[in-house]
């Protein structure tokens, strides 16, 4: 069925109008206008999907495709809209990594939305970064270390800063954006594709920033690989996130769990957690990450949209 269907990757969503960039007749990538099929049912198409079209897919104005096959994802970002929503939403799929936009002051770093999109990542099968700005501010050292123990890479930037760090580490990878308004994630976005043409929005005097973007885009870097952009969120719920997807992001922690009583959380307060001896007999660096993992493992637990 749709043998002749055409392979895409959909590069925005807006008001169940996707976006969906194909190889044309020449060889140069053509972006089509494409709708849901209906025989997809309720599967939603975010950003980053790969999937098959039908229809008419010569991208002229007023012309409208059907999207037919979503490609399995090989990685989602999901989230709830709170701790205690059971409705599971994919933010992107199919990223390599997850840059996590924060600025080290003006605002201060919310620690644990910082958290919780580690979780997020790992959970999803991203790899984390942390990007931190607005390093002519503050020192950026106490986020570093604040997530040494689990080996989370960092790119201190600041606006006068060269982009080539951060630019080495988003070279031929598909790397998705979050962050929350006020970190400097728009001007981010707007130097790494100039025409990108973001909105950005001062922080107020309380210390959040305007939201500005108002829709998750797909954007090539001039140098090669992409971007995802998404709105700026204030919260990110872990209700679909369980200890267990977290502890098997570690390999060597996932290891060394095998042997705790089932139903373990994992946590300081379970007392027959394995993982105090595996951390007892190791070097210091591995209590350092047992203390990192847990503090994760905490952010699952939490509820409210401030942690």
């Amino acid at each position: 069925m749709h043998s002749d269907a055409v392979p895409g990757l959909v590069v925005a969503v807006d008001r169940g109008r996707m976006t969906v960039r194909i190889e044309g007749p020449d060889g140069v990538p053509l972006e089509v206008t494409a709708m849901r099929a209906r025989e997809l049912g309720r599967h939603g198409v975010v950003v980053g999907d790969r999937v098959r079209l039908v229809g008419d897919t010569s991208g002229r104005p007023d012309t409208l495709a059907r999207i037919v096959v979503i490609e399995d994802r090989t990685t989602s970002l999901r989230r709830t809209a709170d701790d205690t929503d059971p409705t599971e939403r994919v933010v992107v799929a199919n990223a390599d990594q997850l840059v996590i936009v924060t600025a080290v002051a003006n605002p201060d770093p919310a620690l644990g939305f910082l958290d919780r999109c580690v979780v997020a990542a790992y959970a999803g099968g991203l790899e984390p970064l942390l990007c931190l700005t607005k390093t002519d501010l503050a020192s950026p050292q106490p986020l570093l270390d604040r997530y040494a123990g689990l080996e989370v890479d960092a790119v201190p930037m600041s606006r006068e800063a060269p982009l080539d760090p951060l630019l080495e580490r988003l070279h031929g990878r598909m790397s998705v954006l979050v962050g929350q308004s006020g970190v400097g994630k728009s001007t981010l976005v707007n130097r790494l594709v100039p025409d990108a043409d973001r909105a950005t929005g001062e922080v107020t005097k309380v210390g959040k920033g305007r939201h500005t973007s108002s829709s998750a885009v797909l954007l090539d870097l001039p140098g090669g690989g992409t971007v995802i952009d998404t709105p700026g969120i204030r919260s990110f719920g872990l209700a679909h996130v369980t200890a267990e997807d977290v502890v098997a992001a570690f390999d060597d922690v996932a290891e060394a769990a095998v042997d705790c009583p089932p139903g373990c959380g994992h946590t300081a307060e379970d007392p027959d957690c394995a993982l105090d001896a595996w951390a007892g007999a190791g070097p210091p660096a591995r209590r350092e990450r047992l203390e990192s993992l847990r503090r994760l493992l905490d952010a699952v637990g939490q509820l409210g949209p401030g942690y």
